[in-house]
């Protein structure tokens, strides 16, 4: 076995990625599929190069905690609330089903009741990023069927939070090392104390000192201070949790995003932390592949098989059959069916827990990264065979339209669309509908296009590249499109695009560089805005505008 630097584990955990992530999305599957093959890649189960096994899980560790923070920060008890009549009793159901049938399967196998029902929690709880993936491809999220599938995946996260927490309980309670095993209410008591403990320290003293912190920081200007401070309270949080109060790392980092949620300052810490919690969250998915034994799909097929059909038919018709007891269609009930079929980054964090307090074997870990790629690569065919039975159904039934408040007029015409409804869209579209402009908004941020319908604007939650979130805003009879958005290469596709609908559109966007306003001139822009440099003008402006200054002086033009 050859044992690397932390450079060379970063340097081929990040280009393994990166090749067969870009392999997957050019395949039509989920990037964690090429994120896991990479970490399979790079393993002690394949020839070639092995990433050290020592550094490797503390880097998974990381992204673990940068996961659940991520999951924190966008933890949403209104979509919760929203749904909670079917979502709660329903994700409740379904993952005791799928819990009993791996807990069933586990039985056979000779394992421990332990064992089972960690392998079974572990098979019951679907993938953020696979079922969001697919709700927003097919503009589903802000529909009824899509509300209930997210809440439904919120009430699962949740019971895997819970999981968290008391499988060392668990563990302890099982293990004795040769001693005679505590009771399980010493057990219990010890665990919801330090629990009780560290959230009453969170909501009394967290709750004000990390906005106030936030605060501070924020108000001395520097992004960088901004982005280290947001690390260091998930890193921090995580890290004494565990440490102060004997909570996981997961935990803590849980709540430290759910506090951080409630701060005025959610959205920017969301934005300035992506990235690293993107790349880490990576490193993770490629950690989790290193420990995966491809030779289980060869010696033992049929467990792979049966692990696989709890995974995606137990789930499923559990699913299936709750929604359609509450009543809703069937239109509902396969779409939650096929969103549910999969599973994901919280399944690794409990088999890797479980296999930390040698409560789950080698052998289940493996079974649930088998499970789970194989979900992740049949997830989209299901949702394939889904759309074209809606297509069928189409002429009887017209299709769910996505939920815009205030909704967009039929006869909607000459009316101008603005991308972007951040700090600079949000003032621009103050500016237009004081001067009774017809608007349309299009942005990807949840709390961005509430912020908009509550300034009573239409607003379509996705992103403008997708051609179906475009096609919603009428780009076809539109007069004018302005793009607030800072990304300039996502700018200059959605400008590309919206000419081949309307070449007469009257299109403006935003630009940091003069590279930058070239590069949407050569898209088809009708013109781009410096910022910087038309802030400058403003101000030189005003200087000149001044008692000391007043004369004959005229500035050159902004854009000289």
């Amino acid at each position: 076995m050859h044992h690397t630097s932390l450079i060379a584990i970063l340097v081929a955990g990040f280009v393994l990625a990166f090749v067969f992530g870009a392999l997957a999305q050019r395949l039509r599957l989920s990037p964690l599929v090429g994120y896991l093959v990479a970490g399979i890649v790079a393993g002690p189960f394949t020839p070639g190069f092995v990433a050290d096994q020592e550094l490797a899980p503390q880097l998974a560790e990381i992204g673990v905690i940068l996961l659940m923070f991520g999951v924190g920060l966008h933890f949403s008890m209104r979509d919760l609330l929203s749904v909670k009549a079917i979502a709660l009793p329903g994700a409740v159901v379904q993952i005791t089903v799928a819990t009993v049938l791996g807990w069933g399967l586990s039985q056979l196998l000779g394992w421990s009741h332990a064992a089972g029902i960690v392998f079974g929690l572990a098979l019951s709880v679907a993938s953020t990023v696979v079922l969001l993936r697919a709700l927003e491809e097919r503009r589903l999220v802000e529909t009824e069927r899509g509300r209930i599938a997210v809440g439904w995946l919120i009430v699962e996260d949740l019971a895997m939070v819970l999981a968290l927490v008391l499988l060392p309980a668990l563990a302890e309670i099982i293990g004795g090392g040769g001693e005679e095993a505590p009771s399980v209410s010493i057990v219990l008591l010890k665990t919801f104390t330090k629990v009780g403990g560290f959230v009453a320290f969170m909501l009394i003293i967290g709750r004000r000192v990390i906005p106030w912190i936030l605060e501070r920081v924020a108000g001395t200007g520097s992004r960088e201070l901004f982005t280290l401070c947001v690390l260091a309270i998930a890193l921090g949080v995580a890290f004494g949790s565990a440490h102060l109060f004997g909570v996981s790392f997961a935990l803590g980092a849980f709540f430290a995003g759910m506090l951080l949620n409630e701060s005025e300052f959610s959205h920017k810490a969301a934005s300035e932390t992506l990235p690293l919690r993107d790349a880490f969250a990576v490193l993770f998915f490629v950690s989790v592949g290193m420990l995966f034994n491809p030779m289980i799909l060869v010696e033992h097929p049929f467990e792979v098989i049966a692990t696989f059909l709890i995974i995606v038919l137990g789930k499923s018709i559990a699913a299936y059959a709750i929604v359609r007891a509450f009543g809703k269609p069937d239109s509902t009930a396969l779409l939650i069916s096929a969103s549910l079929a999969q599973i994901g980054e919280f399944s690794f964090i409990l088999a890797g827990l479980g296999l930390q307090l040698d409560i789950l074997p080698q052998r289940g870990q493996d079974l649930i990264l088998a499970g789970a790629l194989l979900s992740i690569v049949i997830n989209p065919l299901l949702f394939q065979w889904l759309d074209s039975r809606t297509r069928r159904e189409a002429s009887a039934t017209p299709p769910e339209p996505p939920r815009v408040i205030p909704g967009i007029p039929d006869d909607l015409s000459g009316h101008v669309i603005l991308i972007g409804f951040g700090r600079v869209g949000s003032e621009l579209g103050r500016l237009l509908k004081a001067q009774d402009v017809s608007l349309v908004v299009i942005d990807g941020e949840d709390d961005l296009v509430e912020h908009a319908r509550a300034a009573d604007l239409p607003a379509i939650r996705g992103n403008a590249a997708n051609e179906k979130v475009l096609a919603e805003a009428r780009p076809e009879t539109a007069n004018t499109v302005m793009l607030a958005i800072p990304n300039v290469l996502e700018a200059g596709e959605i400008i590309a695009r919206l000419r081949e609908i309307n070449p007469g559109l009257t299109i403006v966007a935003r630009a940091h560089s003069d590279a930058e306003v070239k590069h949407l001139l050569e898209h088809g822009a009708d013109g781009a805005v410096m910022a910087e440099r038309e802030l400058a003008h403003s101000l030189a402006e005003m200087v000149l505008a001044t008692p000391a200054f007043r004369g004959d002086r005229r500035l050159p033009p902004a854009g000289a």
